[in-house]
């Protein structure tokens, strides 16, 4: 069978498939179907949900309702705070039998420096030197939850430039920018963010959108808008995931909407290095594991590499 490793920028991977932030709890899953989903996860590398300085509750109920085409979540980060996630949660992340990244959010450039600050200690005590082949850092930028001045930070390419300097000066690992959808120019962004020192674009997060309650013909969330992830925003990110890869030369990785192999293969061509599943997981934990079985398959079959793959929608017949 044909090689489905890939390289994050020195984060090595058995397969290109990963899950999104906050759709995937191996811990939870664990406690119902066995330990061995934590000895063979299912994803290349685990996601963890997004951690910020201090805790945070979330948003008012309801957070979550099923549309259509996909899901609206107002969620609004719920976590213990960066101390807490140190002290219980990373250790047992770390005794994965994959990498792991974790997320992490804030309101301003310090904060996200703060909170890198402490897990970077952290992590080279527990896992020594070798951590940056096993650990990577990603910036929730682009939540449509948990804003700052109104918008997702990531919305501003100066201020997404501002947070990403600050990470980089304390952080010697894997650093994946992840981009909001909820702007003009994408292209941008990521621009802003690779000239900063993010080795890694992580796009697209969701969609900022409202649901209206039938009965009462009033936004039905408990923030009013929250972001719109699942099939309907895959012909959206694919086009956002085109023109990131024209215009950065990092890897990317792909998510918004995947569900199926098919989905895997046109955000491979269109230029992702790795795709992320997020929404199908809530139906299918082990849906990552069953589509890199698939994409084999499909490469062995026509006799193409991963990396022929990869970017082939940008070449000329």
């Amino acid at each position: 069978m044909v090689s489905l490793a890939v390289d994050l920028a020195g984060l090595k991977l058995d397969h290109p498939l990963i899950n999104a932030s906050g759709t995937m709890d191996l811990f939870a899953l664990a406690e119902s179907v066995g330990q061995e989903v934590l000895e063979r996860p299912p994803v290349a590398a685990y996601v963890l949900k997004t951690v910020t300085l201090r805790p945070r509750v979330g948003n008012p109920p309801p957070r979550i309702v099923e549309t259509a085409c996909g899901v609206v979540n107002a969620i609004g980060l719920p976590n213990v705070g960066i101390e807490v996630f140190i002290r219980e949660e990373l250790p047992r992340a770390l005794e994965l039998a994959c990498p792991i990244i974790v997320s992490i959010g804030g309101e301003s450039a310090e904060e996200y420096a703060e909170v890198t600050c402490q897990l970077a200690r952290a992590v080279a005590q527990l896992s020594g030197s070798e951590w940056t082949s096993r650990v990577g850092l990603e910036l929730n930028i682009s939540c449509p939850n948990v804003t700052r001045g109104g918008m997702a930070i990531g919305s501003d390419p100066a201020e997404t430039s501002r947070v990403v300097a600050s990470v980089r000066k304390v952080w010697a690992g894997v650093l994946i920018a992840k981009l909001t959808p909820n702007v003009t120019d994408i292209a941008a962004i990521g621009k802003a963010a690779v000239e900063a020192g993010a080795n890694v674009i992580c796009a697209v997060n969701t969609y900022k959108a409202l649901v209206m309650d039938r009965s009462s013909l009033r936004p039905y969330l408990g923030n009013v808008t929250g972001g719109l992830s699942g099939p309907a925003i895959k012909p959206l990110a694919l086009r956002a995931i085109y023109d990131l890869y024209a215009a950065v030369e990092v890897p990317i990785i792909g998510m918004g909407g995947i569900a199926s192999v098919q989905d895997v293969l046109e955000f491979i061509s269109c230029g992702a290095t790795a795709v992320a599943v997020g929404s199908a997981l809530f139906r299918e934990p082990y849906l990552p594991r069953v589509l890199a079985q698939e994409l084999a398959v499909f490469l062995d079959q026509r006799r193409l590499t991963l990396e022929q793959l990869t970017g082939f929608a940008h070449r000329s017949v």
